[in-house]
This record gives structure tokens, sequence and C-alpha cells, in this order.
């Protein structure tokens, strides 16, 4: 049976309009533009997803279209970046409509064959929304040199992929809850409060399971939340920092 067609969305802008600190290491305007082996960092994402038969319009959502426009192909849209990604993400919904893949420009190992099972996987899951994780022991294995930040449940540390998919328009309540924590992110009680302080303590315990944390999240949003399992640590590697920066030059150079 074929897939569904789906939209997908490079976001490319930067937090709040502010230069990020590695464009700034790099001597860019936006970290969507270093360039790695010669190749700007986006290209490597736009090119992966235009490979992906199923997907029809790719978007790149950033301040303005002209910082990209030269160096990405003419079938790009775009869409003006707001003040945060989870802003960029419900206009890019209201926009483009579900289903829609969204991923980050500072994702250039992206390929084709893990968009492939991310798609399919959350295919079989019948979820409202996706998120493509790795798990501790396979960055580890795949990637040993680098330093990755790890959400530590009981059922496995894992690291997020940056690969999203907003299956159904019931999904876009999953960026409303985005948005609410980070509201909160100063107001430690009252986000204790919005999520549940059992979920807090059995998360510091090291008791909290993926399955409690979905069944919280719909319990939140009415949203059936998947977390697909990315069999390539490589696919929790963006470029955050310099270190990234050099990584991703040498497993690119590897390829």
């Amino acid at each position: 049976m074929e897939r569904e067609p789906i939209n997908a969305l490079i976001l490319a802008g930067s937090r709040q309009g502010k230069q990020d600190p590695l464009a700034l290491y790099a001597h860019v305007s936006h970290k969507a533009i270093i360039p790695i082996i010669g190749k700007p960092m986006i290209k490597y994402v736009t090119d992966t997803l235009a490979k992906i038969e199923s997907i029809d319009k790719i978007a790149v959502s950033i301040e303005q279209s002209n910082i990209v426009k030269n160096i990405l192909p003419n079938f790009i849209q775009y869409l003006p970046a707001c003040a945060g990604p989870s802003a960029s993400i419900i206009q890019a919904i209201q926009t483009l409509r579900t289903p829609l893949l969204v991923t980050t420009a500072d994702n250039p190992l992206l390929q084709p064959e893990w968009v492939e099972y991310f798609l399919q996987e959350a295919e079989r899951s019948r979820c409202d929304f996706a998120v493509g994780i790795a798990l501790k022991q396979q960055i580890e294995k795949d990637v040993s040199n680098t330093k990755r930040t790890y959400i530590n449940l009981a059922d496995g540390s894992f690291s997020g992929c940056n690969i999203f998919l907003f299956k159904s328009s019931q999904s876009i309540q999953i960026v409303r809850l985005w948005q609410k924590l980070e509201s909160y992110r100063k107001q430690p009680l009252k986000m204790g409060f919005f999520l549940g302080y059992s979920i807090i303590l059995r998360y510091i315990l090291h008791r909290l399971t993926r399955n409690a944390l979905k069944r919280r999240i719909f319990k939140l949003t009415k949203v059936k939340t998947h977390f697909v399992l990315m069999p390539w640590g490589q696919a929790a590697v963006d470029v955050d920092k310099p270190d990234d920066l050099k990584l991703v030059n040498t497993l690119i150079c590897e390829r």
C-alpha cells in the first residue's frame, strides 16, 4: 500500500532572531549555511528529503529566504521563522497541514534510509505524533567520540534525533504543550503541577518509562505519541558545538 503523501519542514531560523554561537564561530549569519566539506549544512538535509518519494512539498523556515535561496533548489518553499521553533512549527502545520515531517538544518547526517524507516515505523504505530530517538548504547556503539544530552528513563537512556512526524491535526497540541512548558521553565512549581509531581518523582528515581510518559502526554493533549527507536547512533548527531562540526566533517568524509 502506498504511503500517504506528506510535506516536510526544515527549521533553519535563529532563536528569537539572535545569531547562533556556532554561526558566529564559523563566521556566517546562520548555522544552516555553515559549510561541511564545502557544502552548506542545510543542502545535505534538502538533498536527503528530495529523495523520499512520499514527500511532496519541502519548506524551509528562516527569517529571510535570500539567506539560503541561492544555494537550494527552486522547488523549496519558504516560511518566515517565528520567535521560536514551536511557533514556527505551528505556523507550518497551519500552512502545510498534516501529515508534516519536521527536521532541522543542523542535521546534515540525515539519510534517506533513516527517513524511510522513521516514516514506516510511525505509520505502523497508528500514532498522531512520532519522534525519532536513539538509545545511549546505540549511540556509543556507532559514534563513541560524541557527547549527547540524554533523557534517562527506566527502560533506557536516549537522545533525540531531530526528526518528528505530526501525523494528524490533533498533533498540533504537542507543540502547544511544548509552548506551555517553555512558559513555565522559570517556574518549577507550576511546571511540576502541570506535568504531575508523580511523573517528575518517577523520573528523578529513574522509574519513569517511555510508556508512562506517553500516557501522561495523552492525558494532557489527547495525542497518541510514538517513540521510534532509530537503529543508527549517528541519527542523534546534530551540529550544536564546534566539536560536533569537526565530528560531522569527519563522518561525511568517511562516507
